[in-house]
């Protein structure tokens, strides 16, 4: 019998809301460390033959989420490089479950931030609206989440990219 081997694992896994710079960070960490980029939203973008933006619209955000559940566990089973969820994607169990033995940063950011890297939310679905308020709320309401699932979290605020990405290269070496 031979032994088994380990199963691919993300490096590691980002999380947070949008405008925290989950895909930026990511690209950034991915160049770094040598390995692939990868992003649950663009997955469910491929899968579905069209932007999120369209789903939400076209099919609605329970179908959408069911999707990103499908592509987020697929991703965490497959993917060997860095990892970024969409912003709402922790809000569901299935997906909360199956984060909880991998390396979760959460890239956490305050709402005058968030507002400046979203701007008018285009092409954003949950953004419909006031754009502030509409923030504020997804603020309020996903924080505590991000918070029970990540491993460590990163404030962003105040920060370029490249310098939130050299902070959880730190936090990765760490913890090696």
């Amino acid at each position: 019998m031979s032994a088994a081997t380990p199963a691919v694992r993300p490096l590691v896994v980002l999380v947070g809301p949008m405008g925290a710079g989950k895909t930026t960070v990511g690209r950034m960490l991915a160049q770094a460390a040598g390995v692939g980029f990868r992003d649950t939203d663009a997955d469910v973008e491929t899968r579905a033959g069209k932007p999120v933006s369209e789903i939400f619209v076209d099919d609605g955000e329970a179908a959408f989420r069911e999707l990103e559940r499908d592509a987020v566990v697929t991703a965490l089973g497959e993917h060997d490089g860095v990892l970024a969820l969409g912003g709402g994607a922790v809000m569901t169990p299935a997906i909360r479950d199956a984060l909880a033995d991998h390396r979760v940063v959460f890239l956490q950011v305050g709402l005058a931030d968030a507002v400046k890297r979203v701007g008018m939310g285009t092409g954003r679905p949950l953004l419909l609206g006031n754009v502030r308020a509409r923030v504020k709320q997804l603020l309020d309401e996903r924080t505590p989440v991000y918070e029970s699932v990540a491993t460590h979290v990163v404030d962003t605020d105040g920060r370029d990219a490249a310098d939130v990405a050299a902070l959880v290269r730190e936090l990765l070496e760490e913890k090696r």
